[in-house]
């Protein structure tokens, strides 16, 4: 028996451009910004077609590691996903 895939609170952080999405990932990659980048969920409306996601605990740093770099975002939403 295989177990059920179960869905987890994430934070999404949407942009409005792909430009802005970029910058995210190259600062994660020189650290300190928790998450990975995804493909906007349908759940959430985007001006680009990407979105960075991190596990609903690290919404706080998330959002200090964001603004601590002066990185550009449209908007935090809060999701369940797989």
């Amino acid at each position: 028996m295989s177990a059920a895939r179960k869905r987890v609170p994430k934070v999404v952080v949407a942009f409005a451009s792909t430009g802005d999405a970029m910058a995210v990932e190259a600062a994660a990659r020189a650290g300190g910004v928790p998450g990975r980048m995804i493909p906007v969920p349908q759940t959430v409306s985007a001006g680009c077609g990407l979105a960075w996601c991190a596990s609903a605990e690290e919404r706080d740093a998330l959002v200090q590691a964001l603004e601590g770099a002066g990185l550009a975002y449209e908007a935090l939403h809060e999701v369940e996903l797989y």
